[in-house]
C-alpha cells in the first residue's frame, strides 16, 4: 500500500500501476448503458412523436407539454445520449463529465416522465444510476488526461 506523500494520486494512470479489467469493464458497461438509454429515449420519442395517443398521461401528472413535444425533447436527448455513450470510450475525463452530467439529467427527465410510461421510465433511472454508479467508483481508472 502506497504511503500517502502530500498529493492524493487520483489514478492508475498517476501511479504507474496496471489498469484494473474490472475498471475497464465498468466503463465499457457505462458507455454501453448510456448508448441503450438513449436509444430507448430515442424509441420513446418517436413513439410520441408518430402516435400521439399511445401515451396515456394520468389525471393531474401531465407536465403540461404536448405529447408531441415531449416526444421531440425525448428523440433529440436520446441521440445525445448515444454520442455520449460512444465519446466515453475516449477514455477522457470530458467524456466522464459529460456522461455523469447526462445519466443525471436522464434520470430527472424519467422521473418526470413516470406520469406517461410508468415502468419504462422506473427502468431506465435505474440504468442510469448504474451508469452514475460505474463512472465515479471506476472512471477515474482509465484517465489518460487526468
Amino acid at each position: 500500500m502506497a504511503q500517502y506523500e502530500g498529493s492524493y494520486p487520483r489514478d492508475a494512470a498517476q501511479t504507474g500501476e496496471e489498469v484494473s479489467g474490472w475498471a475497464v469493464g465498468f466503463i465499457f458497461f457505462a458507455s454501453m448503458l448510456m448508448v441503450l438509454i438513449g436509444s430507448f429515449h430515442f424509441i420513446e420519442g418517436l413513439v410520441a412523436i408518430l402516435d400521439d395517443t399511445f401515451y396515456v398521461v394520468r389525471p393531474g401528472f401531465d407536465l403540461q407539454v404536448d405529447v408531441t413535444t415531449w416526444g421531440w425533447f425525448h428523440l433529440i436527448g436520446g441521440i445525445v445520449l448515444v454520442a455520449c455513450g460512444a465519446l466515453l470510450l475516449t477514455g477522457s475525463l470530458f467524456a466522464r463529465l459529460l456522461t455523469i452530467f447526462l445519466a443525471i439529467v436522464s434520470v430527472i427527465w424519467n422521473f418526470f416522465s413516470i406520469p406517461y410510461y410508468p415502468v419504462w421510465s422506473i427502468i431506465l433511472i435505474a440504468m442510469g444510476i448504474g451508469v452514475i454508479w460505474a463512472l465515479t467508483t471506476h472512471g477515474a481508472d482509465l484517465a489518460p488526461d487526468a
